[in-house]
């Protein structure tokens, strides 16, 4: 881990995170490493937000750092992806009461480069929504992203609807809070700590 450029991010030092990104990545550190050292980072921009040490303003600006870095990752990302036919069906979004979208987006990112076809709901998004999308195309596996303590309620609310309209689907969660404790509450099938995780326990499921 590149702890200069996770503590860049999480102090909102923007020159120094683009700049630290560019150099990591000229010479020869993994991309994905680096937007690892970015989930870092946001986790603890999350944390600062959840005891008061931080507010809104800051949030929006470190998601505004992250889309920089992530526009700056994307070539090099692109050249270690596999080009081939569809490996499966996503539908992803962040639940219901949370508007945060920097972690979904990255894992819709890696999941579209990896193969997949993912349809994106954007955030707040209630249950009934992804139901109706599963339904409508066919999607085998439903990512729910959620960055705050609130999203508990709502993710679990949202494996509920699914599991009685569509069972057969597999759910994974995933987001700066997310843990085993929280999938075994949600009754999700999976979780994933990053965009990684969530590729990997895509291509698990459809037998990649």
């Amino acid at each position: 881990m590149a702890q200069e450029l996770v503590q860049a991010i999480a102090d909102l030092n923007e020159k120094e995170a683009v700049a630290l990104t560019r150099s990591l990545l000229e010479k020869g550190v993994s991309p994905l490493e680096v937007l690892d050292d970015c989930r870092a980072a946001m986790q603890i921009v999350g944390e600062r937000f959840e005891s008061k040490q931080a507010f809104i303003p800051e949030l929006i600006f470190a998601g505004e750092i992250l889309k920089q870095i992530t526009e700056i990752v994307k070539p090099y990302l692109q050249r270690e992806a596999t080009a081939g036919k569809k490996l499966g069906k996503v539908v992803i979004g962040t639940v219901q009461g949370d508007i945060h979208d920097i972690g979904k987006n990255i894992v819709v990112f890696m999941l579209e480069i990896n193969g997949f076809d993912v349809t994106d709901l954007g955030v707040d998004v209630p249950a009934e929504r992804f139901v109706q999308a599963v339904k409508e195309n066919g999607a085998g596996i439903v990512g729910l992203s959620g960055f705050l303590t609130v999203a508990y309620e709502p993710m679990k609310q949202t494996v509920q609807a699914l599991r009685s309209a569509v069972p057969e689907v597999k759910i994974m969660i995933g987001g700066g809070p997310i843990n085993e404790q929280i999938r075994e509450y949600t009754g999700a099938d999976a979780w994933g700590k990053n965009a990684v995780d969530a590729v990997v326990i895509a291509k698990q499921w459809v037998g990649a």
